[in-house]
């Protein structure tokens, strides 16, 4: 991906209610670090690209089954089946799988 598709991730879940400090927290790095992403002036690299990509594709799918105002509640709001951890949490600290398989959850019970 380049840099400018980096910036349009970002974009989509700034775009779906998230705020630079969650986007921070889920990827573990500086606010300051995440505009540098947004405006394209930096790449993100490693795990914190990782963790960037895993959020982008939980919002999107999340905005699928309840209502996407809500979609950034949900992420900072502590979530029973993850023991209690906020998912934005889980994905910092690589568990986007645990939230992958809440969502499915989620997902399930939308289309039954």
């Amino acid at each position: 991906m380049t840099t400018a598709a980096y910036a349009t991730e970002v974009r989509r879940v700034r775009d779906a209610g998230l705020e630079t400090i969650d986007i921070a927290e889920a990827t573990g790095v500086d606010k300051s670090t995440v505009s540098a992403w947004l405006n394209a002036r930096r790449t993100p690299t490693g795990d914190r690209r990782y963790r960037l990509l895993e959020l982008s594709a939980i919002v999107e799918r999340l905005q699928r089954v309840m209502d996407p105002a809500y979609v950034p509640v949900w992420l900072v709001k502590p979530q029973t089946l993850l023991d209690d951890e906020r998912p934005i949490e889980a994905i910092a600290r690589g568990h986007c799988c645990a939230v992958s398989r809440l969502v499915a959850q989620l997902e399930n019970d939308s289309f039954s």
